[in-house]
């Protein structure tokens, strides 16, 4: 490819992904010395800002948190326009991150790695790309995201469709809505960003769910001077408080329990949460997550929210949550539940009927019913956690295959890194707060564990580390228990992973970021208990 910036042919480090984690581990290995590269399959950093595109993308977390925290000049010089940032403007503060730390010129894009297979003799990896690079790297780290190989369902008939197909995780801006029959299915968090501006352009719309999903209001608005200015008065306490909190959020949850309160104060304090926007209902009181009845009052308040804007009682029934309110990823929303309301907004529960059958022109249920079509879009979600990692192919000590080991059950110890396969790092994977956390914030962290390794082993002339395989056992066993101390198993979620045998594994680590990253600290202050460290031979 013409311009195209050549993948050197060996390094110390190879790095895929060029989102917040490629940006931040590239800046840390070229400080610390190594000679490191990044591979991405985008045309651009930004990660998953780069790829998710479509109509209402932003971020659920509040921009001055969503961000890095390592450059203090760069915290200053940043001014985020919104509470909630689009993804626009995400995308350009990547940008802007990678120009002024010169990132770019240790970056390969529009260029995906394909395999890499672990050399026993050499204690180093063999990597290759689609673009033919062949890359010889002692150490090989994944930051290819968590939510970031898209899922598209396999409908009966889709072959037939004749009009474009769409998916949110890779949008074309290109395809006209305008006065379009939109047919989306998918009413998590990128659905239901998607939906009310879909239904702007389109003639009508047609939702398909499977499964609703408790949302809140974004009470999104423009970041004022004012309040930037504040922000930054406290930001430095406000960070190292994210850093040791369970969530990795500037709030804390509000002590009590909620079944221990009155109706009415109950009422007040939800009523308050509500517009505190996607983490506010989860922080009302410190006992949501961990007790049912508690977390029943919250659900019901919400729902109770849902019926006072749909109206529908079709409609408001579909769109209820049944499950335990912060067990499947809470959503925020700018217009969904009066988008919804919409009489050109149709609303099909799949589960009650499901699609038989995708014709050139409509979508038809079980039950008979057609319903035109235009344009799909899917907003399926991703194969979380682990399908951009399985994407690869990866083989380590002895030959084998990570997909294969991963078909029994995602396993890492603490998300990051896998027994039976050395120097290779695993950013925010399973195991890891990751996905249940403000994920820059466990980005950040990881990547400076990651980096202060790689400096003890060359500092001890080390060839290679990887986790055994008792830690890691013991580590996802730990996990698991710390889960179903809480409400999160309790609904059917992406948080959870499925083996070959059709056992649920519960993937992130919810046992708080602050415990987490102690965790971190003392492997490492005990010279990595729970690794194995081998040394290069003499010479």
């Amino acid at each position: 490819m013409e311009g195209r910036n050549p993948v050197p042919s060996t390094l110390d480090v190879l790095v895929v992904g060029a989102g917040f984690t490629g940006l931040y581990m590239q800046l840390k290995l070229r400080q610390a010395g190594f000679s490191s590269h990044v591979v991405e399959a985008g045309s651009g950093v930004g990660g998953t800002w780069y790829w998710n595109r479509y109509p209402g993308a932003r971020c659920d977390i509040p921009s001055i948190e969503y961000s890095y925290s390592f450059s203090p000049e760069l915290e200053k010089e940043w001014r985020w326009t919104e509470r909630y940032a689009a993804q626009p403007e995400i995308l350009a503060y990547l940008d802007h991150v990678a120009d002024r730390f010169d990132l770019k010129r240790d970056i390969t894009f529009d260029t995906r790695v394909t395999s890499a297979r672990w050399n026993e003799a050499e204690a180093n990896w063999t990597v290759e790309t689609d673009m033919g690079d062949i890359v010889t790297a002692r150490f090989v780290v994944l930051g290819t995201g968590a939510l970031s190989a898209p899922k598209t369902p396999d409908l009966p008939g889709i072959e037939n469709f004749a009009g474009p197909i769409l998916h949110t995780a890779t949008w074309d801006d290109k395809i006209d809505l305008a006065d379009k029959r939109i047919a989306i299915f998918g009413t998590g968090s990128s659905g239901i960003q998607a939906i009310p501006q879909l239904a702007k352009a389109a003639s009508r719309l047609t939702v398909f769910q499977r499964t609703p999903n408790f949302a809140v209001p974004a009470n999104n608005r423009d970041l004022s001077d004012e309040e930037f200015t504040a922000a930054q008065a406290t930001l430095q306490q406000d960070r190292e408080s994210a850093r040791n909190s369970p969530l990795g959020f500037f709030g804390a949850p509000h002590p009590g329990a909620a079944k221990a309160q009155s109706e009415d104060a109950r009422s007040a304090r939800f009523e308050q949460q509500w517009g505190a926007g996607t983490t506010g209902m989860l922080m009302a009181y410190e006992d949501l997550l961990f007790d049912e009845e508690s977390n029943s009052y919250a659900a019901r308040f919400i729902n109770d929210k849902i019926a006072g804007i749909v109206k529908d009682p079709a409609k408001v029934r579909k769109m209820s949550p049944q499950y335990p309110l912060g067990s499947r990823r809470m959503c925020s929303e700018i217009g969904f539940y009066e988008t919804m309301a919409q009489d050109n907004v149709t609303l099909v529960d799949v589960r009650e009927d499901p699609v038989a059958e995708i014709t050139a022109d409509a979508v038809v249920t079980e039950s008979g019913a057609h319903y035109p079509a235009d344009v799909i879009v899917f907003a399926t979600g991703f194969d979380a956690c682990v399908g951009a990692i399985k994407a690869i192919d990866i083989h380590g000590r002895g030959g084998v295959a990570l997909r294969e080991e991963w078909e029994l059950g995602p396993r890492c110890y603490l998300g990051l890194a896998v027994a039976g396969f050395p120097n290779l790092f695993t950013v925010t994977g399973p195991g890891s707060p990751s996905v249940l956390s403000n994920v820059v914030v466990s980005i950040e962290q990881h990547v400076e564990w990651i980096a202060r390794c790689l400096e003890d082993l060359r500092e001890q002339g080390a060839a290679s580390i990887e986790a055994e395989a008792d830690a890691e056992q013991a580590w996802m066993t730990h996990a698991d228990e710390v889960a179903n101390m809480t409400l999160f198993p309790r609904a059917d979620s992406w948080y959870k992973g499925r083996t070959r045998d059709g056992r649920e594994v519960f993937m992130p680590y919810v046992g708080g970021v602050g415990a987490y990253r102690e965790k971190c600290e003392q492997v490492a202050a005990s010279g990595y208990e729970g690794f194995a460290i081998r040394q290069a031979p003499p010479g």
